[in-house]
C-alpha cells in the first residue's frame, strides 16, 4: 500500500527514518538485478550479434525516451502520488530480464537475438517512466540538504550488493554450459525486481500540488509554454547543456566496452566479471569519499575532477590488451564514477523548481536520451570503420570536451 501524507507528517522524524530505511534496503534488491545488466551485451556478443544490434540496447531507450519523456513528464506532473508509478515501472523493467531468460529456453540463433531485442524495446517504456520518477522520489526522500548523504548510502549499498553478485555470476557462467548459464542468471536475478516492488511501495511522501500547463491549449502552444519555463531557468539550461556533451562521450563508449573485452582482448567471462566487480565495488569507496569531499571542497571541485579523470578511462583502455591493466583502469574509474554520480544528481536537482519537478526532470532526461540515440550509433560506426579502440578514443575525446566546458564555466 502506498500513501500520501501532509507535508508536516511527511517531515516527521519517524517517517523520514522509515523512508531512508526503505530506500537503503531497496538498494540491496536492485543490486541483484543490476549485476545482470553488464552481461546482457556480452550475451548478445557471444550469440554473434552485430555491433549495431548490440548498440541498440543503448539506443532504443533513447528513442523511446525522446518520444515519450515530455508526455510522461506532463502526466506525472498531475499525479498527487508518484510512488505507484515508480514501483510498477521498476517491476516491469526488471521483469524484462526474466523474459530474456525465457527467450533462451524458447529460441535459438538469430531468432533468439531478435527476441531479446524486442523484449528490451518493449522495456524502454517502463524504463523511461522509471528514469523520470527515480530522481523525483529520491529528492523527495532526501530533501534539499541530504541528497549527498542519501545517495551515497544508497549507491554504496547497491554497489556492494552488485559487486558480490557479479562475482558469483562469473563463477556461474564458467560452470554451466552456454547459453543455459546466461538463462540462469537472467531468471534468477530478476527476483530482485519483485523484492524492490514491495519495498518501494512502502515509501511515504507528501501529496504534491503542482501548477499545470492548461490542457485546453493546443499541443504546440503547450510545448512552447514548457520551453519558456525552461528557458527562464538559466542554471538548469547551463548544467544540462554541458552535461549533454559529456554524456555523448559516455553513451558512445557504453556498448563498446563489452565488445572490446570480447572481440579485441578475448577476455573470458570470469575476467569480464572481475572487471565489473572491481568497478562496482570500488565505486562504493568513491561514494563515501566524494560525499565527504562535497562538504570540504564543494561541488565544482568534484565536477571538474571527476569528468576530467573519466575522460581518459576509455582512451587508456583502448591502448591495452593486458587484463590486469584493464582491471586497474576499471578500479580507478570506479572511484571517480562515484563522484560523478553524486554531483550530477545533486547539481541537477539544485536547478529544478520543486513544484515543477516532473516537467524539468523529463526535460533533463530528454537531453540525456538524445545523447543515447546518436552517440552509440556513431561509436559503432567508428568501431566498424577504424576498430573498437578508435570508438573508445573518440568517446573519450567527447568526455574531455564536456570536462572543458565545466572547467571553463564561471563559478
Amino acid at each position: 500500500m502506498t500513501e500520501t501524507l501532509s507535508p508536516e507528517v511527511a517531515q516527521e522524524p519517524s517517517v523520514v527514518r522509515k523512508n531512508f530505511r526503505n530506500v537503503q534496503i531497496d538498494a540491496i534488491a536492485i543490486g541483484l538485478t543490476n549485476a545482470a545488466a553488464p552481461f546482457l551485451p556480452v550475451f548478445l556478443s557471444r550469440l554473434n550479434a552485430t555491433t549495431l544490434e548490440i548498440s541498440l540496447l543503448t539506443t532504443m531507450p533513447g528513442i523511446t525516451g525522446l518520444l515519450m519523456v515530455l508526455p510522461l513528464g506532463q502526466f506525472l506532473q498531475t499525479r498527487k502520488n508518484i510512488i505507484p508509478w515508480f514501483s510498477t515501472a521498476r517491476l516491469l523493467y526488471i521483469l524484462s530480464y526474466a523474459l530474456t531468460g525465457l527467450a533462451v529456453y524458447m529460441y535459438r540463433d538469430r531468432t533468439l537475438i531478435l527476441a531479446i531485442l524486442i523484449i528490451w524495446a518493449l522495456a524502454t517504456l517502463p524504463q523511461t517512466l522509471l528514469n523520470i520518477t527515480f530522481p523525483m522520489v529520491m529528492n523527495a526522500v532526501a530533501g534539499p540538504n541530504r541528497r549527498y548523504e542519501l545517495m551515497a548510502r544508497r549507491w554504496s549499498i547497491l554497489g556492494v550488493s552488485t559487486s558480490i553478485t557479479v562475482l558469483i555470476i562469473g563463477q556461474v557462467l564458467e560452470r554451466i554450459r552456454f547459453p543455459n548459464n546466461y538463462q540462469a542468471i537472467f531468471l534468477g536475478l530478476s527476483v530482485g525486481g519483485v523484492i524492490s516492488f514491495f519495498l518501494s511501495r512502502q515509501i511515504s511522501l507528501s501529496e504534491t500540488r503542482s501548477p499545470e500547463i492548461p490542457k485546453s491549449e493546443p499541443l504546440i502552444q503547450r510545448m512552447a509554454s514548457i520551453f519558456r519555463l525552461v528557458r527562464g531557468q538559466k542554471a538548469f539550461v547551463s548544467f544540462i547543456s554541458r552535461r549533454f556533451v559529456f554524456l555523448i562521450g559516455f553513451s558512445m563508449t557504453l556498448p563498446l566496452f563489452p565488445i572490446y573485452y570480447v572481440r579485441e582482448v578475448h577476455a573470458p567471462d570470469n575476467w569480464i566479471a572481475i572487471f565489473n566487480t572491481i568497478q562496482t565495488s570500488i565505486v562504493v569507496i568513491g561514494y563515501l569519499f566524494w560525499s565527504r569531499q562535497s562538504r570540504r571542497r564543494g561541488a565544482r571541485f568534484i565536477l571538474t575532477l571527476t569528468t576530467g579523470v573519466l575522460s581518459f578511462y576509455p582512451i587508456l583502455t583502448a591502448f591495452t590488451h593486458d587484463l590486469w591493466i584493464i582491471a586497474l583502469y576499471a578500479g580507478i574509474a570506479g572511484i571517480f564514477q562515484g563522484g560523478i554520480d553524486l554531483v550530477f544528481f545533486d547539481e541537477l536537482m539544485k536547478t529544478i523548481p520543486l513544484e515543477l519537478s516532473a516537467t524539468f526532470v523529463s526535460i533533463a532526461q530528454g537531453a540525456q536520451y538524445l545523447s543515447t540515440i546518436f552517440a552509440p550509433l556513431l561509436g559503432t560506426l567508428i568501431a566498424d570503420s577504424f576498430g573498437v579502440g578508435g570508438g573508445l578514443i573518440l568517446g573519450g575525446l567527447f568526455r574531455f570536451a564536456g570536462f572543458l566546458l565545466f572547467l571553463l564555466k564561471k563559478a
